[in-house]
């Protein structure tokens, strides 16, 4: 999927901290010895997570490439193959992480037998080293056409004629020039796979994402125990990537400070942490690829009521959410439940202080299909994984949010990943 407006805040805020937040820097002797800055007291309870994390296999990954076979195979009309560049889509079936770039390198699922990648000649040995298990390579020179070598396999498997799903993200150069090489051939939309495939999680899956939420909020708590007024948003966004370090993770968080909190994408401008103002962290990690992404707002000192208010109204909006979240019922419906207790609370209809969706898929993309938002038709199924997020934003007064990551239940209202009911007086509950 495409980088969100608000990972790419997360990451230049990050950067940024790291550029300006002498107080959070590493010594140089620090940075040769390999050891991690030293972070206040809160901090020295986290510890590298990796014995806690059991990875996907070899198995797991052939599995998805059967589901994606039998989809294939059932939907009308049904398609020939899957067509795959590198991204998350190429890791979901594979485990293998390639970079983008303008050579090609392809994975084809068929609807029956094999899977085949087309790959770079020269990078032919580093990637058959990333294999977990042997799948056919068919390398191409520098001065071939790749695309043709992907046709002349499709004609070799007989596969002349019929629908190949390109997966939503491959670039168009890739797309066109597959449909010059093989021109019999039907190329469509792959998402009826890929979403089919990767929207329900299993639950190891689940167990992965468990854990990402479970040890974002971990280092929150450590945040918040450490937050002293004047504090920059770069020096809590640092103090957050570093506490992901301590885990041996990668991990990074939005930080908006008072009146800033009602852009809910952030902004550039310098802010300061000043008493009886929100503090707003938006956040997460990846374990194994599987993605948390959580949000928490508390205050500095004591809370003022209008902020009180809004939040347990944001609160019962998530609440409510949660509740409309079920097996059978329509993504849009989420997101209707939510707005629905916020506009009665007096913040407005619409879109005016609640202006964005609920909530987007969540997995191996912090950000994926399917989405919570008004309109959508979309049947909502057990193992479904979103952010749950409602907001009130107030221009140049506060802005706050809650954000939790949910799984839809066999039965009931969708369930937690993430600790639940939190206030700003206690973010983590």
């Amino acid at each position: 999927m495409p980088i969100s407006r608000r990972a790419l805040l997360k990451t230049g805020l990050q950067t940024g901290a790291l550029a300006s937040s002498i107080s959070v820097l590493p010594t140089l002797a620090a940075q040769e010895s390999h050891e991690l800055p030293k972070l206040p007291a809160a901090f020295d309870k986290l510890k590298p997570v990796h014995d806690r994390v059991r990875p996907i296999t070899a198995e797991e990954f052939q599995g998805r490439i059967q589901h994606a076979q039998r989809l294939m195979a059932e939907a009308k009309p049904e398609f020939a193959a899957l067509y795959l560049t590198p991204g998350t889509g190429l890791y979901y079936y594979t485990g293998i992480r390639w970079g983008l770039s303008e050579r090609l390198l392809a994975l084809v699922i068929p609807r029956r037998g094999e899977p085949m990648l087309v790959c770079p000649a020269f990078e032919e040995g580093r990637l058959r080293e990333l294999q977990l298990w042997p799948i056919e390579v068919r390398a191409w020179q520098e001065d071939e056409d790749p695309s043709k070598v992907a046709a002349k396999w499709f004609a070799e498997r007989g596969i002349r004629t019929g629908r190949v799903g390109i997966e939503e993200t491959t670039r168009f150069t890739f797309y066109d020039a597959l449909r010059r090489a093989a021109p019999p051939l039907e190329l469509a939309s792959g998402d009826p796979i890929t979403i089919g495939c990767r929207a329900r999680k299993s639950g190891h899956e689940l167990e992965l994402m468990r854990l990402a939420c479970e040890v974002t909020c971990e280092v929150y708590r450590a945040l918040f125990a450490s937050l002293r007024e004047g504090m920059s948003q770069r020096d809590i966004g640092a103090l957050v990537s570093q506490g992901f370090q301590r885990l041996g993770l990668s991990g990074g968080a939005l930080v908006l400070l008072g009146k800033w909190a009602a852009l809910p994408h952030g902004t550039m401008q310098p802010q300061r942490l000043v008493e009886g103002e929100v503090v707003l962290v938006d956040g997460g990690t990846s374990v194994e690829g599987y993605a948390s992404d959580v949000t928490r707002c508390t205050v500095l000192g004591k809370t003022p009521d209008k902020l009180k208010r809004a939040f347990d109204v944001v609160r019962r909006a998530q609440e409510a959410a949660l509740q409309a979240a079920r097996r059978g019922q329509l993504a849009g419906s989420v997101d209707d439940a939510a707005r629905a207790v916020i506009t009665a609370a007096g913040y407005g209809t619409d879109y005016k202080l609640f202006t964005h969706r609920v909530g987007h898929g969540i997995g191996l993309d912090g950000h994926e299909h399917p989405y919570l938002v008004r309109g959508s038709k979309t049947l909502l199924e057990p193992g479904m994984t979103f952010s749950n997020e409602p907001g009130i934003y107030v221009r140049d007064e506060f802005g706050l949010r809650l954000e939790d990551d949910m799984v839809i239940a066999e039965d009931g209202p969708a369930r937690l990943l993430t600790p639940g009911s939190p206030s700003l007086e206690q973010p983590i509950a």
